[in-house]
């Protein structure tokens, strides 16, 4: 903030340079400015702007931010207190001609992206990119192949993709893990070149790992039974057939993000004894105690089933890894469902982080949930 009300100065004592004065700024500068838990937000160009929000998915926080206009400019800035180590996407609404419209931060070059396209992202003092993440030199790939198979089910046919560790031999037997949103996870978690670098620095045992993806997503990943059947009675035995898995459920797993995490849980509970690893990230648990959940008809189901299972929680058989943002509105759930777990007996490790519901802090969080479930020969690794 102290560059700003610098900067203000700067330009009352020499309006007639303004122009000149706003463009060092901006040349000598990089945004948002971040000093420890302090975040100013800021906006100029050349266009006529009449007003600037800050768009973003952090609850709890006031939905529309406004940014305050410096006086005798199209400067704008906003200040803001954010948790050290936390990070948040967003975007600008701009004001202008009475319209409204959002684009990305054009002074910040750290983007995030997901399927309905990309977001700026402020990250805080104390935040770091794991180096995990990024494949690491010298590290061999898996393998990739593709599994068509026939689905009563659903009707048609669907699609799996089998990631295959770089020792895999069809004459071994391996853990394996079913993978909700299976495209999203590769595409914007990078989850293949996390398994690479994990598996060779034997953090994780060498694993198969198979990812489907919906096709009325929102529908079939919604408590829904079919999901059930098609993953308990027709992906599982198509993988048996095809690959050296193990029978044993304390190495099968099933992993999803919010519905997906619906998904995973749903299937472990409708199906038990199937599957003996459970990976839970943002999972949309929402339930009610009284009244009506006031979410829409599409989580009628989702309600109906998190009501049951926290009636019986012990009916599912598994070791679990659950993880959730602090700005996330679901964070009221799933810290609610750790106690219920633990009492029930359940081995549960719970994880959260200064983050939204997105796909980089369900990436940030998977060398924690994988060492969880499926730990290798190598159990710390000291960095």
């Amino acid at each position: 903030m102290e560059r700003i009300l610098a900067l203000i100065e700067q330009l009352n004592t020499g309006p007639d340079r303004r122009h000149e004065t706003l463009s060092a700024f901006v040349d000598g500068n990089s945004f948002p400015l971040v000093h420890e838990h302090q975040a100013v937000f800021f906006f100029w160009d050349s266009h006529h702007t009449e007003g600037v929000v800050l768009a973003h998915w952090v609850f709890g926080l006031e939905s529309r931010q406004e940014f305050q206009r410096i006086e005798g400019t199209d400067a704008f800035y906003l200040h803001l207190e954010l948790p050290l180590g936390s990070r948040v996407e967003y975007k600008l609404e701009l004001h202008r001609g009475g319209e409204r419209h959002w684009i990305r931060d054009p002074r910040n070059p750290q983007q995030a992206f997901d399927p309905f396209g990309s977001n700026s992202v402020c990250t805080m003092t104390g935040y770091a990119e794991p180096a995990w993440v990024r494949r690491a030199r010298g590290v061999p790939k898996g393998r990739f192949e593709t599994l068509r198979i026939p689905s009563q089910v659903y009707g048609g046919e669907r699609t799996l993709r089998v990631y295959l560790p770089v020792e895999y031999k069809p004459s071994k037997s391996y853990p394996v893990m079913v993978c909700h949103d299976g495209d999203d996870y590769l595409k914007y978690a990078r989850v293949d070149a996390v398994l690479d670098n994990l598996i060779a620095r034997h953090e994780v045992m060498p694993m198969v790992v198979v990812f489907t993806s919906g096709g009325d997503r929102n529908a079939e990943y919604a408590a829904n039974p079919k999901q059930a059947a098609f993953l308990v009675d027709e992906v599982l035995p198509a993988v048996e057939r095809s690959y050296g898995i193990s029978h044993d459920p304390k190495e099968r797993g099933l992993m999803g993000a919010s519905f997906g995490g619906v998904s995973s849980l749903y299937t472990a509970w409708s199906r038990p004894g199937v599957f003996g690893r459970l990976m839970l990230q943002s999972g949309s648990f929402a339930f009610t105690d009284v009244g009506h959940h006031n979410r829409g008809p599409l989580w009628d189901d989702v309600v109906a089933f998190v009501n049951d299972f926290r009636r019986d929680p012990a009916r599912v058989d598994a070791r679990m890894f659950l993880s959730c943002g602090t700005f996330e509105s679901l964070i009221y759930y799933n810290r609610s469902l750790v106690p219920l777990l633990r009492s029930a007996g359940l081995q549960v490790r719970y994880v959260e982080a200064q983050d939204g519901h997105n796909w980089i802090a369900w990436r940030d969080r998977l060398r924690e949930g994988l060492t969880y479930l499926f730990p290798g020969h190598l159990r710390m690794v000291y960095e």
